[in-house]
This record gives C-alpha cells, structure tokens and sequence, in this order.
C-alpha cells in the first residue's frame, strides 16, 4: 500500500514537472528575451468594420510601449504598460492619462482586447497552477487556475498547444462563475529566429456573437536588446510624433 502510494505522488509531481515545462516553454517562447512587433487590428462589430495599425515594444510580462500608426485620427496615440500599471497619451489634448484598475476588462480602443492584455499584468508563469488535462499527439491541453491573492482578472484559463513549437492554438477564458468569456484562436505559425510565433489572432466573445477582433503580425523581431527608453513615462510624448 506505501509503494502504491508513493508511485501515485511521484506520477503527480512528474505530471506537474510536465505542466510547468510546458508553460514554461510557451511564454517564453512567445515573449524571448524582448519583441517588437508591427501588427495591424481589424475590429468588427456589429454595424462596423474598422483597422488599426500599430507598433509595439515589450520586454517580458511587465514591460510594454505602444504606439498607434493608422487611422489618422488617432495617429500618435501611445500606451505605456510598467509593473502592472498603464498610461495613455493623447496627442489631440496633449495629455497623459493613468488607467485605473476598474477598467482594467474593458476593451482597449474599442476591441475585444482588454486592457488587461495590454497591460500584461499576469504571468501565466508565477501566477497560476496548472495540470495537463488532455494529450492528443503533439496537442496539449492545460488548466490553468488563479493561485490564492494573484492579481489576475480570470477565474480559469484553458489553453489548448502544440507542443512541437510550444505555441498555442486556442485559449479559453472563464471568468470567476466558471462561465465562458471569450476566445482566443491563432493560425499560420511562423519562425522568427530561434522563436515561433502564431501571426494571426482572433478573438472572439462569447456574448456577442458577430463581434471579433483580428490580429495580424506583420513583422516581428525578437532579442534585438532595444533601449529601456520606451519603459519611461517621457517616452508617452516623446515617441508619439
């Protein structure tokens, strides 16, 4: 009875060693030591169609700049994400702008992202516990649940992957009920470098069902070890011309 015991403690930790290899290799895997990226949005709703395009610089889970490039109107808009805290900048009043953490679910520039995502507030890494839940070829499944007093906004996370390049096919997002929020589904895996990376996103909400939000990465570079200047508050104006 001991043995059997122990055998069953050993496979859990064994499974649990899994999970958290996984994990592991897929964020850093889609974060790499920093990333720049050039990507253009396309968000629909339910009476309009519009496109934003963008640059971005981010180095890991809590370090990101972001500055908006087309439509004309907002060119120039920047958003500075650090240690978990977000600003704004918005050329036409010349004024910075802290987002506060009520509006952390909202969506950012009218989309199905939030700002939340934007922030990168939450690392799947440190702030969650997760277990394999199913294993079909190279494709996982994990759980992933909120670790007591992380500051995250999901109540669950379900994230389908392949592990052959350790990137994701689907997320799933619950929130505290355990009801169904949104998805996230990517396509058309590229290398970049040592890296691989999805370079379309959809996101699609579960209560609106004609809107989506589409992501494609036109351009990515990663570990180009890019300046910390983009990480300061003056880079808000200073990157916004």
């Amino acid at each position: 009875m001991r043995l059997f015991i122990m055998t069953i403690f050993i496979s859990l930790f064994a499974f649990a060693d899994e999970a958290y290899d996984i994990i592991k290799k897929l964020d850093t895997n889609m974060r790499g030591e920093d990333v720049y990226m050039k990507l253009s949005m396309q968000v629909k709703s339910k009476r309009t169609k519009r496109t934003i395009k963008m640059e971005s610089w981010s180095k890991g889970d809590k370090k990101s700049f972001v500055k908006i490039t087309y439509p004309p109107k907002d060119r120039g808009i920047t958003f500075l994400s650090l240690n978990n805290q977000m600003w704004q900048y918005v050329p036409k009043i010349e004024r910075i702008i802290k987002i506060p953490p009520s509006m952390m679910l909202q969506g950012w520039m009218g989309s199905d992202i939030t700002n939340d995502d934007m922030v990168k507030q939450s690392s799947i890494v440190d702030d969650y516990s997760y277990r394999i839940i199913a294993r079909k070829g190279s494709m996982r499944t994990l759980e992933l649940i909120p670790k007591p007093n992380a500051p995250v906004v999901w109540g669950k996370i379900v994230i389908n992957l392949d592990i052959r390049t350790y990137t994701p096919t689907k997320d799933i997002f619950y929130d505290e009920d355990g009801k169904k929020v949104r998805e996230f589904i990517y396509k058309n895996v590229k290398k970049f470098g040592k890296y691989y990376i999805p370079t379309i996103w959809i996101v699609k909400p579960v209560n609106k069902s004609s809107n989506y939000t589409k992501i494609i990465l036109q351009d990515v570079k990663y570990d180009t070890k890019f300046s910390n200047r983009y990480f300061q508050k003056s880079a808000l104006k200073k990157f916004s011309r």
